[in-house]
């Protein structure tokens, strides 16, 4: 079969701690991601709202214009500083989630802007699944109060590597992203997400093995450090799962950086192992990788 993954390479995952300084936030950013290329990293991942508190709250205070793209440097700051990061650590550069403004639909979105080591912008992905809960006596959150959701599966190419898909933190819960993905040829599938200290305990690992086991490819999940001063608190535990479900590496919840290095032997290991890819009975049930897909907003 054709490689999915061309040639081995290194995932850096930043468990970046942030506050309420955007520009204090892009700075710390910016000498993490740099941390990683320094120590070899291909692709780096920042976590969900990497720029800015999370919570509904904060969302229109922190959201920046992205259309028409590229924007001024006015219109998004955090934009131009991803662009320039890439190119200066000279790696692909999965930007987290920052709130987005669009003044067409008048809307705001949770969303994620990946980068090539040119600095090009490569995709953008908004969260298709709004984090939406409530857990009584626990937590009880409403992204759709302020945001609405993206409305495409994202892959995004990358040419000396192969595919990889990118979505958002309660995005990983839905396992028809991930299985389109990967049955599209994704080798690496990436949520940067900050799960809160009750889902987080019940279902970040769970979730992670869970989309590799299903689909035989790589998972990366990517949280903000955890702050027990702020309003939201994210459970940390950043990590990398290899093709057969194991955990090949993972944080606590403190900053720091995970490294996994992924190859397609890997891959090709596990599947010929237990073949799921030849077995499945599409004459027995929908594939749901075929059919009304949009990969385009």
């Amino acid at each position: 079969m054709a490689k999915l993954l061309k040639q081995p390479l290194k995932l850096a995952l930043v468990q970046l701690s942030t506050g309420a300084d955007k520009t204090a936030n892009l700075a710390r950013a910016r000498s993490k991601v740099l941390e990683a290329s320094s120590k070899g990293a291909n692709i780096v991942v920042l976590p969900e709202c990497f720029n800015s508190p999370y919570g509904t709250k904060y969302f229109p205070k922190y959201a920046e214009t992205l259309l028409p793209s590229p924007p001024t440097k006015e219109q998004s700051p955090s934009f131009h500083a991803l662009s320039d990061l890439a190119k200066e650590a000279k790696a692909y550069l999965v930007g987290g989630s920052i709130p987005e403004y669009w003044a067409e639909t008048k809307k705001y979105y949770n969303t994620s802007l990946t980068f090539d080591p040119n600095g090009k912008l490569l995709a953008t992905h908004r969260k298709v699944h709004l984090f939406d809960i409530d857990i009584p006596g626990k937590i009880t959150f409403r992204e759709s109060e302020v945001l609405s959701p993206g409305n495409k599966v994202t892959i995004v190419d990358l040419p000396e590597y192969g595919k990889i898909a990118v979505a958002i933190c309660y995005d990983v819960r839905f396992p028809e992203l991930a299985m389109i993905a990967a049955r599209k040829g994704a080798f690496l599938l990436l949520y940067p997400g900050a799960f809160n200290l009750t889902t987080g305990a019940l279902h970040w690992e769970l979730q992670a093995r869970a989309r590799a086991v299903d689909n035989q490819v790589y998972v990366g999940l990517c949280s903000p450090a955890r702050d027990m001063q702020a309003d939201y608190n994210a459970w940390g535990h950043s990590m990398i799962v290899d093709p057969n479900a194991g955990v090949m590496a993972e944080l606590g919840e403190n900053e720091d950086v995970v490294y996994a290095d992924l190859s397609n032997e890997k891959i090709e290991e596990t599947r010929k192992g237990i073949p799921i890819y030849t077995q499945r009975r599409f004459d027995v049930y929908p594939d749901v990788s075929e059919g009304k897909i949009k990969f385009e907003e």
